[in-house]
């Protein structure tokens, strides 16, 4: 395989190399006609799309791709015999931009055409920051027009639903509104340098994240939208097919699994941290006590209680996301014969973390008694709402209503006393929300997002945006949220399933992901309280 590709690669070359013999070029010598090429009005940007994968449509090639700027279409080579020659003749469409040096030719005449007023293009397809404008995204709300007439602001852009990917569509838009991580990608000198194993393919999902970061703040666009296409390529061939365009997903479980992924991409380990673990891992302690089994008669129960192996045991555990559990939702209906949907306040099911309550957890052969208490807040917070509930037979979805404030909630007396003391600010606000409408196995994904620069929220769903008042997200089935504290760079990101949008309500704004507790994920960002952005 690798040498048919070296072998495809020399033809093309040399292909190139004998046109240029033929129309008297050298390297060292600039055709004359470069700076005044008679076809640039004939290049359409209406069509110009760069977000898909970059392969020639006749041969399937990604070697020495070139974009033709008439129709938008990708060819393989320049050379006399390659496609791209081919449909410059046959069609004559005579301007073709290289997706790989990002330089422009003239076909078939095949010389480098070279014009400032082409930036535009080459900057759509590969957008770069710098630091200064990277330092600015949160401080203004600054409108810009696309190609197509259309106004956006950077950063609240639909992502294309490609088929049943709004799954990962809204996980995806929820951290790239995590201002560090933001922040991380949008410089490609960050993980440019990073050394990974020959063959490693897991690689490729941090560059087309990067990639995908960098398209949704660009403020330069052709277009006010984005496809995923690549990155979701690419979440395919690492996850091996577990996560599909095709097929509907789990918003939890993909951002489980992405986050995990990411971390391991970028060099991380237990011990070795990554720009995601640096965002989101906090601590807890785990208070764990074996039981007897509930069979045995009560004497040989107490006899065994007081064996060592029966005793409490502590441990310490990071984690990237908290799971919370909700009650169980009522089997009948009320006086009215309507089915009562519950509520719940957001603190009542965070006790999970004060240290006290004890829950049950069951395995195949052992049960065991837990109670967890907070060591460490990250500067990012994921909870997860335990929405969904599998059997052997079924999927359910609890419909309880977690209501939740959006600013100033507070996790200090779930921390341990000496976290308390450590810990200056513990206070959080949403930052995102993400919600889920319909049955378990169905239904569809949108996202709330708030936007630092006006300090307006943006409602999300594939291409659409719209705005919306703060007020309406309470009234939302969360599946995800994120939240941040008040203290620099301290951020809160939450992760709530949700159900039906009828009966959608208030959730919470902030819960940690931990591995050790389960895939199920409340994620969204939150920024900082009003009454304590003075303080930073």
């Amino acid at each position: 395989m690798i040498a048919g590709v070296k072998r495809e690669r020399d033809v093309d070359e040399d292909e190139e190399e004998e046109v240029r013999v033929k129309v008297g070029r050298s390297h060292g010598v600039e055709d004359r006609r470069s700076r005044h090429c008679p076809y640039l009005d004939t290049i359409n940007r209406s069509v110009l799309d760069f977000d898909f994968e970059k392969l020639c449509s006749i041969s399937l090639s990604h070697i020495n791709v070139y974009a033709c700027l008439i129709c938008g279409k990708y060819f393989q080579g320049r050379g006399q015999k390659s496609h791209a020659y081919i449909h410059s003749v046959q069609f004559t469409h005579h301007v073709f931009l290289n997706l790989h040096t990002l330089k422009f030719y003239c076909l078939p005449d095949n010389y480098e055409i070279i014009d400032s007023s082409l930036e535009d293009i080459t900057y759509v397809l590969k957008p770069t920051f710098t630091k200064q404008h990277i330092a600015g995204l949160d401080k203004h709300g600054k409108l810009y027009r696309a190609y197509d007439g259309t106004t956006y602001l950077p950063g609240i852009v639909g992502l294309n639903n490609i088929k049943a990917n709004d799954y990962a569509n809204v996980v995806l838009q929820a951290l790239s509104n995590v201002p560090p991580l933001r922040n991380y990608f949008l410089e490609e000198d960050n993980y440019r340098r990073i050394r990974r194993p020959p063959g490693d393919i897991m690689f490729l999902l941090v560059q087309r994240f990067g990639e995908l970061m960098r398209k949704l703040w660009n403020p330069r666009n052709f277009k006010a939208h984005v496809s995923p296409h690549e990155m979701l390529q690419a979440v395919v061939l690492c996850s091996k097919k577990t996560f599909q365009i095709t097929k509907q997903g789990d918003a939890v479980d993909f951002l489980s699994w992405f986050m995990n992924a990411l971390h391991g991409a970028l060099g991380g380990t237990k011990k070795k941290s990554s720009i995601v673990t640096k965002v989101f891992q906090g601590s807890m302690r785990i208070f764990s006590k074996k039981l007897p089994h509930p069979d045995l008669p009560a004497e040989e129960k107490e006899a065994l209680l007081l064996k060592d192996e029966y005793q409490e045991e502590m441990s310490e555990s990071t984690f990237l996301y908290l799971t919370l559990d909700l009650p169980t939702a009522p089997l009948y209906k009320d006086e009215k014969e309507q089915l009562i949907i519950p509520q719940v306040p957001l603190f009542n099911i965070l006790a999970k973390f004060n240290g006290n309550n004890e829950k049950e957890y069951k395995t195949y052969k052992e049960n065991f008694l837990k109670r967890f208490q907070l060591t460490k807040l990250p500067p990012y917070l994921i909870f997860c709402i335990k929405r969904f509930t599998k059997n052997n037979f079924f999927v359910e979805k609890n419909p309880t209503i977690v209501n939740f404030p959006i600013t100033n909630v507070d996790l200090r007396e779930y921390l341990t006393e000496e976290a308390q003391a450590t810990e200056k600010v513990t206070t959080y606000d949403l930052v995102a929300n993400i919600v889920h409408d319909g049955k378990p196995s169905e239904g569809s994904y949108r996202i709330h997002v708030l936007h630092h620069g006006t300090g307006k929220w943006y409602e999300l769903q594939d291409l659409q945006v719209i705005d919306i008042l703060p007020q309406m997200i309470t009234l939302s089935e969360a599946y995800i949220q994120v939240p941040p504290t008040a203290a620099p760079q301290r951020f809160l990101p939450l992760v709530i399933p949700v159900t039906d949008a009828s009966e959608v309500s208030a959730m919470a704004t902030e819960l940690p992901f931990s591995a050790a507790l389960g895939p199920e994920i409340l994620s969204g960002p939150l920024h900082k309280s009003s009454s304590e952005r003075s303080l930073t």
